[in-house]
């Protein structure tokens, strides 16, 4: 830009040399006397100034337009708000962003004439109350955590809940809009509200041994594009090793092969649709086959007899490559095997899918019982407390966290990537659905077609036992 001033002032001075130099040869004209003015002479230096229209446009467009709630005037006479939980959902950090929070939450309890309570009830019994507390009209609390396997549809269609408006949660510095729009939705309306990020699961993997074994990094599979169930399955294949020339397999590529929801997710179906059971969806029968494939393979470490745990267990071992968890085990893990290198992958992406996705089959968000009065306000009241500055907040959902886990920026976006991907799963939502022992034949080598023919109509009778309640 200083070059185009520098020449635009160039061609001013030439000009009104040559003006000048017009004006003595040529009898004093009315061009003549004009060339003279110091305003004619100076008029084309207004070119250089051509960049700035630029400037003064990009200063002129409108600037992000804010999506938060504009501020709102109401008294909620000295009413008491209880929030209730599994946990103790109070502001406990005292970091800056929870600093901040404290104090949006005493300002609103002045300015709005309210106070706060928060409860927290023993998860085994959590559920059990809180719809025995509907069923009574005497809700545990006004702001409830509540998981959507116990709310939609049986909850929602007893009409026990404040519908949650899209206008209401449009704020999405705060508002994760996933939960309202998508996950917890009956007849197209949303139930639930949070401010909670995603949930990224995937595969776990040691590093370490991968090193050990000679094996390709793992992270390239990702790189390429090509982190697919195929790719997944030699991977893991590729670790099942007699390191040590006795015979017996001593280093295994997998911790397990019973991770059928996940799998689910990142094919990007599941077994139930609305309220017809799912078994016949091509991307369903896909999925069965690659858990099918897997197991009658052998390619997953077998079980010693152990419970739930067991493939926790054999991944801290060290001599396991891979396991399916989530994010929150990261930490746990770290701390259990520390002569390990860990890192995070997303879970290899089914053929029918478009991206890859973690599986969240427990989620659980907010909801305001119907018993509850001045839902909006309610709301209002979570998105202000929550609304704290920019320089407060992270750059994204839970990066303070995922970089506290790991140095390697890989690692770090393959956890964000999995987390913006995430699905869920319904089976939860039907207490007599057959799952485990549909899962048990499954692993155990029954074919895919025996299955779905086998418990297809036990899938539905589950689903209508809800549906028709």
């Amino acid at each position: 830009m200083k070059f185009k001033k520098v020449i635009a002032v160039l061609i001013c001075i030439l000009l009104a040399v040559s003006l000048a130099a017009c004006g003595k040869g040529s009898g004093g004209t009315s061009t003549d006397t004009a060339s003279q003015q110091p305003a004619e002479v100076t008029q084309p230096a207004a070119k250089p100034e051509e960049p700035k229209q630029d400037e003064q446009q990009k200063e002129q467009q409108p600037a992000e337009t804010s999506k938060a709630t504009p501020e709102m005037d109401f008294d909620l006479g000295g009413r008491t708000i209880k929030i209730v939980a599994w946990w103790d959902m109070s502001i406990q950090g005292e970091d800056p962003a929870s600093l901040a929070k404290k104090e949006n939450l005493e300002n609103l309890m002045k300015k709005h004439n309210f106070k706060v309570e928060y409860e927290a009830v023993d998860y085994g019994e959590y559920h059990d109350r809180l719809i025995a507390s509907l069923m009574a009209g005497q809700p545990l609390g006004d702001i409830v955590r509540i998981g959507k396997s116990f709310m939609i549809p049986s909850l929602v269609k007893q009409d026990f809940f404040h519908v949650i408006e899209l206008d209401w949660v449009k704020n999405d510095k705060v508002f994760n809009q996933k939960f309202t729009k998508e996950f917890f939705v009956y007849n197209g309306k949303g139930y639930a509200f949070t401010d909670a990020a995603d949930m990224a699961t995937g595969i776990i993997y040691n590093k370490t041994l991968m090193r050990k074994l000679g094996l390709k990094p793992l992270q390239e599979y990702v790189d390429e594009g090509n982190w697919t169930w195929d790719t997944f399955i030699e991977v893991a294949k590729s670790a099942n090793r007699d390191t040590n020339n006795d015979g017996k397999i001593d280093t295994w590529g997998l911790a397990s092969g019973g991770f059928l929801e996940q799998a689910l997710a990142a094919n990007e179906t599941d077994l139930v649709a609305g309220d017809k059971q799912n078994l016949d969806d091509p991307r369903v029968i896909e999925t069965l086959n690659f858990i099918s494939r897997l197991n009658t393979e052998g390619i997953p470490r077998p079980s010693e007899g152990g419970d739930w745990r067991e493939p926790r267990n054999f991944f801290v071992q060290g001599n396991t490559l891979m396991y399916s968890g989530a994010d929150y085990e990261i930490g746990g893990l770290q701390n259990d095997m520390p002569d390990y290198e860990l890192g995070f992958l997303p879970f290899p992406k089914g053929p029918s899918a478009s991206g890859y996705h973690a599986c969240e089959p427990l989620v659980q968000a907010i909801a305001i019982p119907k018993k509850a009065s001045n839902p909006r306000e309610l709301v209002y009241i979570w998105e202000k407390i929550n609304d704290i500055p920019d320089e407060l907040r992270d750059e994204w959902p839970n990066q303070s966290w995922y970089e506290s886990m790991f140095e390697d920026e890989a690692d770090v976006n393959n956890l964000r990537m999995a987390g913006q991907g995430m699905r869920i799963t319904d089976r939860a939502s039907y207490p007599n659905l057959p799952y485990w022992d549909f899962l048990g034949e499954l692993t155990g080598g029954v074919s895919v077609s025996t299955l779905i023919e086998k418990y297809r109509a036990p899938f539905q009778a589950a689903v209508d036992e809800i549906w028709n309640q």
